[in-house]
């Protein structure tokens, strides 16, 4: 990603530009929230019967103004038919190479937590797993995204004017599990019999 676009993602994030944050979050809520009362089907469907509808009544309107006003503007959407809207095989090859890069990873690092290379690292794994059962079990993957989604765009703004007490409190947190953590290698390490 480059740091053009970074910028803009944090932009976003960080609701600099109201009317452009609002358009992107209202819509990807929009999105999932009919996912989750239709199908995919259903949802892509009505989206492209609104755009259709939309485009078609703008462009019914702009035949009536000009067969009225008696004018050559020619076809509304001009603009945008003239542009090219293709993906360069360049942009296509380097998000698939950074994208097989990180499935690579992902591949290696389960098949190092499933075939127990430190067996610590995997039961970690499996309590993780444990508890996205009962995650799994409130909640189904869709719910999650809507979380998700709703979490990305309002914990930045929230940190950005609450940061000082975040920070103290996650602090506290911090040092709380890094004592129980202490405690529990200690009781563990103490349990095992020494060699010499």
């Amino acid at each position: 990603m480059s740091e053009m676009d970074s910028k803009q993602v944090v932009d976003l994030l960080y609701w600099r530009d109201l009317q452009r944050t609002g358009v992107v979050f209202g819509a990807s809520l929009f999105l999932l929230l009919s996912l989750s009362v239709c199908s995919i089907i259903s949802v892509i469907s009505y989206v492209a019967l609104a755009l259709l509808s939309v485009t078609i009544s703008f462009r019914i309107y702009k035949g009536i103004l000009q067969a009225v006003q008696k004018s050559e503007d020619g076809h509304p959407f001009k603009m945008y038919l003239d542009k090219d809207i293709g993906i360069s095989s360049e942009l296509v090859h380097k998000y698939s190479d950074t994208t097989l890069a990180h499935i690579n990873c992902v591949i290696k690092e389960l098949r190092r937590l499933f075939l127990v290379e430190d067996l610590v690292d995997s039961l970690k794994f499996a309590v993780l797993m444990w508890i996205l059962t009962y995650v799994g079990a409130l909640f189904n993957g869709l719910t999650l995204l809507i979380l998700g989604l709703i979490g990305t765009f309002s914990w930045p703004v929230i940190y950005e004017k609450h940061q000082a007490q975040i920070d103290h409190y996650y602090g506290l947190l911090n040092k709380q599990i890094t004592d129980v953590k202490g405690k529990i290698q200690a009781k563990i390490s103490g349990a095992k019999p020494k060699t010499d």
